[in-house]
């Protein structure tokens, strides 16, 4: 959840390190610092808050240093406040250290450590780790990296630790295991981020570390380790990522811009794919696993947030295209509830980071099983890709904004684009609807490029009801799932109480939520279900309610019963999700920024949720 930078070659340490936590804000922000190792010995400056106040509180400090570590914190243990804030140092003065993670067996440790007299300064469970790393390296007379790493067997939970020793001024020791660490190598130098985007104007050849690896990292060498002490061979990989890619680009944040892109982040799912003229659907990641799939039993598909409205979407079109049973389970849930896995049982395992902490280690327990594992993940090289059999990578770039939007729409590119292969291949879908379908998938990006140049009066719906106290979101079919997202959308960005709710069970309890000052958002485009939503409006009407409603260009009836309304093309049920989802993204987003808030990075949300 916390974001961590580190650098160790000929450079000024701290303009690379400020600038890394930076672009590493939207994994937390509620606290922010740095260590490095100077003339003045190591030095660490660390502050409650985001990295700009950390910066204005150290003016006119020593910052001089060509190695050092920095964090920007999510809170786990211990209130936001400087004392908490990270990097933390060890009792004995020479260790400083960052973490991203969670150390389940922490009060353990800390009474075995207070039994031998040492003092906490802070209430984190990362000071316990050092003092615990500490205690085993003066205890046994060893080095740093050892003591590294029989603490770590000690340990239960997840971790990336960065380690600075003021004995040992160049060099970097890190280890990582359930959260995301990436070694960016250079000729003399190299960087180390939760994520690739601190060093991108750096270098563009990077080493992914796996669980239990141990890295020992100097200017001029890196040195991978396993737990066991053995010799890993790095394996660099070449980034496919511009700094372009990670700037906002003339947008007022982060999440406008992404918005924005998902005309495009839609095409690049779908280019070299999709060939509606030849009728064809090619996939890598897939295709090795199609016989696997087509004979399945049971699809499950697990995901968190956002993700897993996408999987409840796909729940739809792979039972409707492929004639399989799917079930979508919360990943969290789905991890501790001891589920019924048989061998070949296929699970899709969706998650924009691929680092998602209940995600991972549900599909390990399943693969575990005898389950297939297919990942639908964003981040090439992320812990869940590289766990899971087969997959595909959605390629919607880098999403900065911690509210989810074009990941959502690449998810459901691919997820289409899946079942559409499946249900053909296995002869439960027609030529005649599998040709409509490719064609309408393919039209997409063009679709949701109007339904953008058409959204100028969404600001305008946004003002006007940015006062309201709850908000209820109501879909049917396909549109449910699109309404459950509408609503974790504004919840997200604007603090407002919303709840998404299948619009046929209104009647069984949310009606009587409606009065007149209650906005009830209809994801109302034409579909199978479409006279029956127009029912449900009429009996919000008949109670005073506002109506709000995503509907599609042409649709008198549901304009005339709305109160407002936001427009998007004609497309067939199937592919409409992608479409009807844009304006509920944008009344969350305005919405946000109505009343003031930072919508890139909303109060106690972080981007990628590494522990649980």
């Amino acid at each position: 959840m916390c974001g961590i930078v580190g650098y160790t070659g000929p450079r000024e340490a701290y303009p690379i390190i400020i600038k890394g936590l930076k672009r590493l804000e939207y994994r937390g922000y509620d606290s922010t610092g740095v260590a490095l190792h100077n003339s003045d010995g190591l030095k660490i400056f660390k502050k409650k808050g985001k990295v700009a106040e950390l910066e204005d509180a150290i003016i006119g400090k020593n910052l001089h240093a060509t190695v050092g570590i920095g964090h920007t914190r999510w809170a786990t243990h211990g209130e936001p406040s400087d004392r908490n804030a990270h990097p933390h140092r060890s009792a004995g003065g020479k260790l400083a250290m960052i973490h991203n993670g969670i150390i389940e067996n922490y009060i353990q440790l800390k009474q075995e450590l207070t039994n031998k007299g040492y003092i906490f300064t802070s209430e984190t469970d990362t000071e316990v780790l050092l003092n615990f790393i500490e205690e085993i390296r003066k205890n046994n007379q060893c080095y740093l990296e050892e003591a590294v790493r029989v603490a770590l067997k000690r340990v239960t939970g997840a971790y990336v630790i960065l380690i600075l020793d003021e004995d040992n001024p160049d060099t970097i020791i890190a280890a990582r295991k359930g959260s995301p660490l990436v070694i960016g190598v250079a000729k003399g130098e190299h960087f180390l981020g939760s994520d690739a985007s601190p060093m991108l104007e750096y270098t563009k050849e990077v080493v992914y570390v796996n669980d239990y690896e141990l890295a020992i990292v100097k200017p001029d060498q890196l040195i991978l380790k396993n737990l066991g002490n053995e010799k890993i061979t790095p394996y660099v990989q070449k980034l496919d990522l511009e700094l372009a890619a990670i700037e906002k680009g003339g947008y007022d944040h982060f999440m406008l811009k992404e918005i924005f892109e998902q005309p495009q982040t839609i095409y690049d799912c779908l280019r070299g794919r999709l060939d509606a003229e030849a009728g064809t659907i090619t996939m890598s990641g897939i295709q090795q696993y199609t016989e696997q799939i087509v004979n399945a039993n049971r699809i499950i598909m697990v995901a968190c947030g956002t993700s897993w409205h996408a999987g409840l979407v796909a729940e739809y079109i792979f039972e409707e295209l492929c004639r399989i049973n799917v079930e979508v389970e919360y990943a969290s849930e789905f991890r501790y509830r001891n589920p019924v896995i048989n061998k070949g049982d296929v699970i899709i395992a969706i998650s924009q980071s691929g680092e998602t902490a209940d995600t991972l280690v549900a599909i390990e327990n399943a693969k575990q099983k005898g389950a297939i594992i297919l990942g639908v993940v964003n981040v090439v090289g992320s812990s869940i890709a590289r766990t899971s059999h087969g997959g595909a990578y959605t390629h919607a770039g880098p999403e900065i904004g911690v509210a989810s939007t074009k990941a959502f729409t690449a998810q459901l590119a691919v997820l289409t684009m899946i079942a559409l292969k499946i249900g053909y291949i296995k002869g439960t879908i027609s030529e005649e609807r599998y040709r409509h379908l490719l064609n309408e998938l393919q039209q997409i990006p063009e679709k949701a490029a109007w339904t953008l140049k058409h959204s100028g009066k969404i600001k305008e719906l946004a003002e006007k009801y940015k006062d309201a106290r709850d908000f209820l979101y109501l879909g049917r079919g396909y549109n449910f799932p699109v309404a459950l997202e509408g609503a974790l959308k504004l919840k997200e960005i604007s603090y407002l109480h919303a709840e998404g709710y299948p619009a046929a069970e209104m009647k069984h309890g949310p009606i009587a939520l409606v009065e007149k000052t209650l906005p009830v958002v209809f994801v109302a485009t034409r579909d199978a279900w479409h006279e029956k939503v127009i029912s449900n409006m009429q009996e919000i009407k008949a109670r005073k309610g506002k109506v709000v409603a995503v509907i599609t260009e042409g649709d008198k009836t549901s304009e005339q019963l709305s109160d407002d309304v936001m427009i998007v093309p004609e497309a067939d049920e199937i592919v409409a999700p992608m479409l009807s989802v844009v304006p509920l993204q944008l009344l969350a987003y305005y919405i946000g920024v109505a009343k003031g808030y930072d919508v890139d990075k909303p109060r106690n949300l972080a981007k990628s949720v590494t522990v649980e």
